[in-house]
């Protein structure tokens, strides 16, 4: 057996791993876009690496499109096999690789009248909405815990990961002269997240793909969110008069800040002011989410017995239409605005983003991860000027970043997910989606823990087992 490492190497976003048996059995472990404006990410969206038409499967761990976005073009280029996922992953992925596929559309436009200008030839997007349809019939779906046999030789199970709804970890056991257990943790949640069950334990695994986005960092507990939170909302659009902007992951991000401030609504807490999810795809996210509550903790389920609905209260709109969405950067009045994408890279965030930047009453809030060559990336490190759509753009409104938010677990919380392991018996640990400096901080503290064995993949580099 043989890993191949096309994704997530050394970077956090662009998950590829692909599994070779001694056989020729190919198992690609999610297939993800690379997201960020720089040049490699473009190219290494256009090039796999290696021949699509030649795996056989893909078992994927979630929906977030750094896992999921390329799997479109990997059916444009010729696989035909199944899709492996969970119910809520694959409900999901109807909505977010569509919105994708319309993100693709629309930036191929924009880029090709600029290669127009300059006499350079025209591209064609990534993929289109009928590479979508092509791509879902492909799915077929794996609860958690099911062991499934794909073939005499491989059979998985999922476990709950806690990152977002529907995420899992990856469990392959693969019958060589040696039985080989293989886990691939996919992007670990945290411990009393707000909606979804904790991390759950796994088997003993012999060799474990590991996520290591925050190797190098602790969350403040997620205990100081709501307060954290109430005071932005307090100094911007009560003390300042302004408005707070928040870029917010479609799935699970935004879901999260619907909740905590229902519950600040449901306690008297919250001023009165409007608060506007502004995203289609946020949204048909939310309705799924409430569709999928097999996914959640025990108190989220009790806290919507009592209220009837996490997602839902006074002054809480939901836009979709464009020109509702323009109608929201021309009022004056002090607001919130909850806008996709999270890195701040696409979407109605970028024009929010711009319409309000330049005014000191104004605050941008960062809640999560964003890759260091994306706006949100820009903003969150403090760069004074920053470009959107092609412009410079001073930086005078407010900034902040509520880290607890974060779906990803700190260093802490990776080691506690790995307690369950025999580090003795882990032949081999290899550390993806994080970036390089993360992951040899995690690399250290892991040894320290027990597990001796620890490879930090480059792209495209290949393990024998």
């Amino acid at each position: 057996m043989k890993i191949e490492f096309y994704g997530a190497a050394q970077v956090v976003t662009g998950s590829k791993h692909l599994i070779t048996t001694n056989s020729g059995t190919r198992i690609l472990l999610d297939c993800g876009l690379f997201q960020g404006s720089d040049q490699d990410s473009h190219y290494m969206n256009r090039h796999f690496g290696f021949n699509p038409a030649k795996v056989d499967y893909v078992i994927l761990s979630h929906a977030h499109i750094d896992h999921s976005g390329l799997l479109p073009r990997l059916v444009s280029e010729g696989f035909k096999g199944k899709i492996f996922a969970t119910p809520a992953t694959k409900s999901l992925c109807e909505i977010m690789l569509m919105d994708s596929a319309h993100i693709q559309e629309q930036d191929v436009k924009y880029v090709n009248k600029r290669r127009k200008r300059r006499g350079e030839e025209l591209l064609d997007p990534l993929y289109d909405q009928t590479d979508v349809e092509k791509t879902l019939a492909l799915f077929y779906t794996v609860r958690l815990h099911n062991e499934f046999k794909i073939n005499d030789e491989v059979s998985f199970h999922y476990t709950d990961a806690g990152h977002i709804l529907g995420s899992a970890s990856v469990h392959l056991t693969i019958k060589e002269e040696r039985e080989k257990k293989l886990t691939f943790t996919g992007d670990i949640g945290r411990p009393g997240d707000i909606i979804l069950r904790s991390p759950q334990q796994f088997r003993q695994a012999d060799y474990i793909i590991c996520e290591s986005t925050y190797g190098d960092k602790l969350h403040e507990p997620v205990s100081n969110t709501q307060k954290h939170l109430l005071r932005i909302v307090h100094e911007t659009c009560v003390v300042n008069r302004g408005k707070l902007i928040i870029p917010a992951f479609s799935v699970d991000r935004t879901q999260e800040l619907i909740y905590q401030l229902d519950q600040l609504s449901s306690a008297g807490k919250l001023p009165e002011i409007k608060v506007y999810v502004d995203s289609p795809l946020s949204v048909k996210a939310t309705m799924v989410m409430k569709e999928h509550e097999e996914c959640f903790n025990p108190d989220i389920l009790e806290y919507i017995e009592k209220d009837g609905d996490a997602f839902g209260f006074p002054n809480l709109h939901y836009v979709s239409k464009v020109q509702d969405s323009k109608k929201i950067n021309t009022s004056k009045e002090p607001c919130i605005i909850i806008s996709s994408s999270g890195m701040a890279e696409a979407g109605r965030i970028k024009h929010h983003i711009a319409n309000n930047i330049l005014n000191p009453n104004n605050t941008i809030l960062i809640v999560g991860y964003c890759s260091p060559s994306s706006l949100g990336g820009a903003i969150k490190r403090g760069e004074k000027e920053v470009r959107i759509f092609g412009e410079m753009y001073p930086v005078k409104a407010n900034v902040e970043s509520i880290d607890a938010l974060s779906a990803h677990a700190d260093y802490n919380e990776i080691i506690g997910y790995l307690d369950c392991q025999d580090a003795k018996q882990v032949r081999k640990v290899f550390l993806v989606h994080g970036d390089l400096e993360a992951q040899e901080s995690l690399k250290e503290k892991l040894h320290a823990k027990g597990f001796k064995k620890i490879e930090i993949p480059e792209m495209g580099e290949e393990f024998e087992m």
